[in-house]
Parts: C-alpha cells; structure tokens; sequence
C-alpha cells in the first residue's frame, strides 16, 4: 500500500482509538526516561487526561455518518460509538481509581499501570469499530494480553502471581478457540470481512456446511463466554478478581465485559442472524440456537447469584456478583427483541456506575487493613456517613432497588424477555428468583455498613480520585434512576441502530 493511499483514508474516524495510542507511546516514553526514584502516580492523571479527550473526540463523531476504512476492516457507526462511551468512561474511572491505588507492600511498576491499562483500552475500542476477523482478533488479543499482565502487576504477591497464571491459561484456551471458530467460517465463506461473510452464509443451503457453521457458531459463543464470564466457563473470575489489584479488577468488570457483549452483538447478529440453520427456525442459525443462549443466561444467573451468598470477601463477591449480572445481560440477548440493543447498553452503562462505585469504596477500605473480608465494613456509617450512604446506593441498585439505575436496567431487560412471541416467560421468572436471592447477600454488606458497631471510630477519608469516582458514579445511578429518560434520549440520536447491517 503506497503512502499516496494511506494518505486518502478518511482517519477522522479513528481520532479517539489515535488518542489513546498518542498518549499510550508519550507515557511509555516517559517512564522509560524517569529516574527510578520519582513518583509515577502523576502518569495515571496524564493517562486520565487523555482518554477525557478521547471521550470528547467520540462525543464529536456522533454526528458522522458511517463510514469504513482500511478495506472496511475497521467500521465507525453508532454501534461502535455508544459503545465506546461506554469503555472510554470505564476506563477514565478506573485510571482515576489507580492513582490512588495503594497496596501495603508497595507497587514498583506504577508507571506500567497507566499505558498497559490504555493499551487495553485500545484493544477494547478495536472491537467495537472490527469490520473484519482479523482486526477483532488483533483489538481482542491486544486487551486480554494487557489485562494478562496488568492482573500480575503485584509481583511479589503470590495471589496475584496465581491469578495472572489462571488468566493466562484460561485466556489463551478461550483464543485458541475462537481462532478455531473463525478458521470454520473463513474455509466456508472464503473471506474474513464479516459483512461478506453474512452474504456467504446466507448461501449456505447444504447440510453439511451448516452443520460446521453451527459448531463454529458454538465455538465462538464458548470462547466468548470465557470472556464475559458466564456458566460453565466462569471458574477463572473470583481468583483473578481476588488476586488482581482492585483498579484492574474494576477495569475487568466494566470494560473487558462491555468489550466481550459488544464483539458478541457484532458477531452473531450480523453473521448468524440471516444464516440458514436445520432448527427450530430454518431462516435463521441464531434463532435456531436461542434456546441454548436462554439455557446459559439461565444457569449463569443461578450459579453466579447462589455461589455469591458463601463468600466473605467482597472481591469475590463482586466477582460472583458480576457473573450474575453477566447472566442478566445475556437475558437481553437470548430474547432478542427489537429493544436489544438499546437494552444491553443501559444495562452495561448502569454496571458500570454501580460497580466501579463500590470497588472504588472497597479499595479504600482494603487499602488500609490490607483486607477485603466483609467484616472490613462494619460501623462504615459511623466512620464516614457519605461514604456509607454511596455505598447503600450503589448496593441498592446492584440488587436492582427501584429509583437506581439498576432496577431500570434490569426491568427494560425483563420486559424485553416478556415482549417477544412467544415470550420467555421461564427465563423471565429465573430473573426475577435470582434477583430475590441476590438481596442475602447485597444487603448482607448493607446490614454490616449500618448495623453493625465499628471496630475503629476514627473517620475514614478519601484520596480526591476515590472521591471523584464515587461522587460521579453515586449522582450518575440517582439520576438514570429516576430520569432513565435523559440515557434513552441520547440513545435516540441512534435511531436504534439502524446502520448496524449496513
């Protein structure tokens, strides 16, 4: 490719992925040129900076019409702009949570923290915009590479050490799969452009060939569920969670997930949508496979909310917490409503409200005892009254309390099950039982927050990037709780997706 027809791209539309990669290359720079000795907390706000900007320049694209560059392997439309608003504020909160991380036996490779976890941003942002199987993989490869080392950053901590190896392994599983997955369908269709790969499906009539479409459908969805953590494939998450320092946890929970039901929408509604299957729809291999996406959301919602009610540390009750949710998320995508969409996204940007909330308030806790036992919360209200009334808000809306953005999420979800004919009227009464048993052990938290004496009377205070996280996050679940509303206007401008098969 000349340089003459490099030059005539339209790069306008990669402007927040070149952003971060900017600002990614100056603090790699700088770290390598900084004397050991200066502190490296300061790198974290530049990182921080830089994807504020990032997010302007989405914000800027929205009204840009869709376009492709690069032989369409990478796509700038609504899809991949709603949905890297998502990972850009994801990953702003969790820059902002890393600057004030501090754990007891210290962090050398602070100035790796803030680039890796931009590089993974990078990563996250590819996905979204992938026109082609290849540039998916690449975006997928370069966040789950990141994630692999930002989890063992702690190198002198053994958990860490055990969770970066289990993430590794399990990780380099869910790749292997997925390229096996993808391999069927380029030998299928001959092409790795995923908009012709759903032209060349569609002609596939034989039932042979829709027989290895159907196990590469599988295959992906597999490797997928690895990384969204859905049931069977969830057994990594709690020891990654518990092992990984609590910046990067959230940065897994919120942008590696959104990341992971992003590729899943982009994959299997444009490829397998049209596909003809041997099911219970013929027109349609994904349809055909909607019982088996219902039976995993179900059994995820199960495990992830029973399993929770055992743990005693917080992390790994988030991280149970996060597999139900998870579960939930994909109740909006074995419905498959017109509403999907829309949907899912809510949902995702409510997570990420009330999940980074909390982890930026268990960090504060754990941070000075060293321990995220659950107990480390009792007589918090005593200690510091707005900080425990956050906590009780973000709680609230993870259980899916009216007047919080959670219970919005989830009730768009739920009546999306109900609205389809026929309606998923099992999978709707899974919600709502796993919903009830999630209360034990959100308001198990709840009761030791308020309830319970505190073993220390002095007050509890937060570094002023704690504090922005949890003021943001707090106003943010009120507010698209009681004025959803004002989210589903900005998703208007949308027109629900319309170019998504364009």
């Amino acid at each position: 490719m000349s340089m003459h027809t490099l030059m005539q791209y339209e790069w306008s539309v990669m402007t927040p992925e070149l952003i971060i990669v900017g600002t990614a290359l100056i603090l790699s720079l700088v770290d390598l040129l900084m004397p050991d000795d200066k502190d490296r907390r300061p790198l974290a706000w530049i990182a921080f900076i830089g994807v504020v900007i990032a997010l302007i320049a989405t914000i800027g694209l929205i009204p840009a019409k869709t376009a492709s560059i690069l032989y369409d392997t990478f796509r700038l439309d609504a899809f991949g702009k709603a949905f890297k608003l998502l990972l850009l504020a994801g990953g702003a909160l969790s820059l902002l949570l890393a600057f004030d991380y501090r754990p007891k036996e210290g962090l050398k490779h602070r100035g790796e923290f803030s680039y890796l976890m931009l590089c993974a941003l990078l990563g996250a942002m590819i996905v979204t915009s992938s026109g082609d199987l290849i540039a998916l993989f690449v975006g997928l490869e370069l966040l789950s590479i990141s994630s692999y080392i930002l989890v063992g950053l702690r190198k002198t901590s053994a958990q860490a050490n055990e969770a970066a190896l289990k993430y590794v392994i399990n990780g380099g599983i869910s790749t292997a799969m997925a390229l096996f997955g993808m391999s069927y369908i380029f030998g299928l269709t001959g092409t790795t452009n995923i908009k012709e790969i759903a032209v060349e499906a569609q002609k596939l009539t034989d039932g042979g060939y829709q027989y290895i479409l159907a196990l590469a459908f599988l295959l992906l969805l597999v490797s997928l569920a690895f990384k969204i953590s859905t049931v069977p494939f969830h057994m990594w998450t709690p020891d990654v969670y518990q092992g990984a320092p609590t910046p990067v946890t959230a940065f897994l929970s919120v942008v590696s997930k959104t990341a992971g039901f992003a590729i899943v929408l982009r994959l299997f509604i444009t490829i397998f949508a049209t596909a003809p299957a041997r099911g219970k729809d013929p027109s349609s291999m994904l349809l055909s496979m909607q019982d088996y996406i219902a039976f995993l959301a179900g059994v995820t919602m199960i495990v992830g909310n029973t399993v929770a009610l055992k743990q005693r540390s917080v992390k790994r009750l988030l991280a149970y917490s996060s597999i139900a949710h998870a579960g939930n998320v994909l109740v909006g995508f074995a419905a498959m409503s017109w509403v999907m969409i829309d949907s899912i996204w809510f949902y995702l940007l409510a997570y990420l409200l009330m999940n980074l909330g909390a982890f930026a308030i268990l960090q504060r806790m754990s941070d000075e005892t060293d321990s995220d036992d659950i107990s480390r919360f009792a007589g918090l209200y005593q200690r510091n009254p707005l900080l425990a009334v956050a906590m009780g808000v973000f709680l609230l809306s993870l259980a899916g309390i009216p007047g919080t953005a959670g219970f919005i999420a989830k009730w768009n979800i739920f009546l999306g099950a109900l609205m389809t004919e026929p309606g998923h009227y099992v999978l709707a009464a899974v919600m709502i039982a796993t919903t009830v048993i999630s209360y034990v052990y959100y308001f198990g938290i709840f009761a030791q927050i308020f309830f319970r004496p505190a073993a220390e009377t002095s007050s509890l205070r937060l570094p002023i990037g704690l504090a922005l996280v949890v003021a943001v996050c707090a106003l943010g679940t009120l507010l698209f709780g009681i004025v959803p509303g004002l989210a589903y206007h900005f998703l208007g401008q949308f027109e629900h997706f319309g170019d998504f098969l364009q």
